[in-house]
């Protein structure tokens, strides 16, 4: 069969023999039963070990009859590790005429990406500055014992409430993007000292789930803004993105809402309602569907000291709507932040990009200054960290100047706006998204 010194379905997964096969043969197990993928050149059936995966089965499966060498150096910041638990399913490897890249990917893009990763490891571009991370944190618990003492020193009049809840949401947003750098084993060298913290910072100091957010954040990262692979582009039918999908659903007479304003309804339901709704449902239900028992201690350990520290100032019912206004701050930072780099890019099906123009088509960058690394929690390099999730968010800026001479020199669009250009662009892509809708859907 095309190159198969065995016959693909026959392979065991474990078998270490010599088994060679084409990428069609891999390219036929894909199915939710059935997942090869292949790195290196190695060919692996992770059909069984997917169930097991730390950062979740979906990530692997939407790799699967695929070349996942990038994003399986991307994601482990100790590859060597992780081939351990690799050599169980290896059960052959391409054939020696086959190319490396799968779907006639440019393996010149694909070579010159990977010498850069090994150019930025030589600079040491992705070991962490301790002193860096401990001052945010401990920043971060400046700020949470700057609203008890504002609460302590002027009471819990309309003013001082206010200015509580300006500082725990400030707060709020800033651990958000520190539990993203614990999350993406970006600080500590060992996996075990960056999941500890990771859940302390996510569970305690956010009220959040570590494997909730582990399992749909890996996916984003790993096929960005692509429809059925990139949970933050299932907008449940509450708002058509990109350029393909509005037409789709016009031509299909598709009209849960009236997309054409869905720009305006946006300031109503997506800043406002994403973390204090959406995502609070999410995580509780997560949690007690699948049973994460330590991140629901975690959890849960958030509510106890909140109410805790709060309760003897403003009682139950008045910590319940505290804790509101504060969930209601943070998320249109969150919104905002977070969508800015990737809303107004290309949003699509399944191309089967190599990894540097698959990035690079579904991010950009916003202007570095003090200010905007802070705010956005160095998210402003939103390539440089799609690229590589595993460096320290700190040396992004450093990275940068090569990542750029890389992508002109194949041609790649590598973007930088001003924050307010691209805060703009958000509304801005929702309103032709919506105009693309509503032309398909009145006259085609």
């Amino acid at each position: 069969m095309g190159g198969g010194r065995r016959h693909p379905e026959a392979a065991p997964s474990g078998s270490r023999d010599s088994s060679v096969y084409t990428w069609e043969e891999v390219q036929r197990h894909r199915s939710r039963n059935d997942q090869w993928i292949v790195i290196e050149r190695k060919v692996y059936n992770v059909t069984e070990w997917i169930k097991r995966h730390p950062g979740g089965y979906r990530v692997i499966t939407h790799y699967a009859g695929e070349d996942a060498t990038d994003a399986f150096v991307a994601f482990h910041p100790d590859p060597g590790f992780v081939r351990k638990f690799l050599k169980p399913l290896l059960i052959g490897e391409l054939a020696p005429l086959e190319p490396s890249q799968d779907h006639q990917k440019n393996a010149m893009v694909v070579q010159d990406f990977r010498a850069l990763r090994e150019q930025v490891e030589k600079k040491g571009l992705f070991r962490a500055d301790a002193t860096f991370f401990c001052l945010h944190l401990g920043h971060i618990l400046l700020l949470e014992m700057l609203s008890l003492l504002v609460l302590w020193t002027w009471g819990t009049g309309w003013i001082p409430s206010l200015m509580c809840a300006v500082v725990l949401s400030t707060s709020q947003a800033q651990a958000g993007w520190l539990q993203h750098d614990f999350g993406h084993l970006s600080v500590f060298k060992t996996s075990y000292w960056n999941h500890l913290l990771h859940k302390f910072v996510v569970g305690h100091i956010k009220g959040a789930s570590a494997c909730w957010w582990n399992h749909l954040h890996f996916q984003h990262h790993a096929k960005p803004n692509i429809f059925g692979k990139d949970p933050d582009v299932n907008t449940q039918h509450v708002f058509v993105v990109g350029n393909t999908q509005p037409v789709e659903y016009g031509i299909k007479k598709i009209k849960y809402l009236p997309y054409n304003h869905q720009h305006q309804y946006f300031f109503l339901i997506g800043p406002p309602l994403i973390i204090p709704v959406i995502f609070n449902l999410q995580i509780v239900r997560t949690m007690l569907s699948q049973r994460l028992w330590v991140d629901l201690a975690w959890w849960t350990s958030f509510y106890m000291r909140f109410f805790y520290c709060y309760v003897p100032f403003y009682g139950v019912w008045g910590s319940v709507l505290l804790l509101t206004c504060i969930r209601f701050l943070e998320s249109h930072w969150f919104v905002w932040v977070t969508q800015m780099n990737h809303i107004p890019m290309n949003i699509d099906h399944e191309a089967h990009q190599d990894w540097l123009t698959m990035q690079l088509s579904a991010t950009c960058n916003v202007e570095q200054s003090p200010f905007n690394d802070w705010f956005s929690g160095h998210l402003n390099f939103q390539i440089e960290h799609h690229l590589f999730p595993t460096m320290p968010r700190h040396n992004y800026q450093r990275a940068a100047p090569m990542v750029r001479a890389l992508c002109e020199k194949h041609g790649i669009p590598y973007q930088v706006k001003s924050l307010w250009c691209a805060f703009a662009d958000i509304v801005g892509s929702l309103r032709k998204s919506g105009g693309l809708w509503l032309d398909a859907y009145l006259h085609k």
